[in-house]
């Protein structure tokens, strides 16, 4: 997303933060993007757009559970961590660097799987649970950010189902639909270009439909 942003004219500039970066930013670590936030204001570059593209799926060996059986409270904690503090974090430093007084979009990946209403299926118990907190979350500083900003747009994107390493554990699964990262972006970058201030606090699909919380 950040390539294809860079090539976009419609921005003057694009800036990469990651764990390798510099100021390099851990989502587990409220000082590092503490530390990124400021070091962004010191540079009197006010963001138009933010996208916060972290998450967890797998890891070590561990996965999205199958059963209650084996819910474990570490990695509970770990999606929980990784999926909603980590982003809330992000939004609570990074929010205030925006303009107050034109079109701003904040959007945070998040996951179809994290709404109750369109569960269907159980299971992934930590992660289900974890991103429809963040989908909660998205929804509540939405409400509040609006107040200061009506032209503000904070929104959750579902990218579907994408060739990377997050999904290349479930590549068994015949009804999802399979992008290419450079294909995820360009839809998930054109969904951004369209949204207008009574989308923010909702979950975006890649198609562009509003998914039910």
């Amino acid at each position: 997303m950040a390539d294809r942003l860079s090539s976009d004219r419609g921005f003057d500039r694009v800036v990469k933060l990651s764990r390798e970066s510099s100021p390099a930013v851990d989502v587990c670590d409220e000082a590092s993007i503490a530390h990124a936030a400021s070091s962004l204001a010191q540079s009197e570059l006010a963001p138009s757009l933010i996208i916060v593209a972290t998450g967890i799926l797998h890891k070590d060996g561990k996965g999205p559970e199958k059963s209650f059986r084996e819910l474990d409270p570490d990695w509970m904690i770990e999606n929980y961590r990784l999926n909603a503090v980590g982003p809330a974090l992000v939004a609570k430093h990074f929010l205030p660097l925006m303009p107050k007084f034109e079109r701003t979009c904040l959007a945070i990946l998040s996951a179809r799987v994290g709404s109750i209403s369109d569960n269907r299926l159980g299971g992934w118990h930590s992660y289900r649970a974890s991103k429809a907190a963040l989908n909660m979350f998205i929804r509540n500083l939405a409400i509040e950010w609006q107040r200061r900003n009506p032209e503000s747009i904070i929104v959750g994107l579902h990218p579907g189902t994408v060739e990377t390493e997050l999904s290349a554990p479930f590549k068994g699964n015949p009804q999802h639909e399979r992008f290419s990262p450079a294909k995820a972006a360009e839809q998930l970058l054109d969904i951004v270009k369209k949204l207008e201030p009574h989308h923010s606090g909702q979950l975006v699909g890649y198609d562009g439909n509003i998914i039910a919380p």
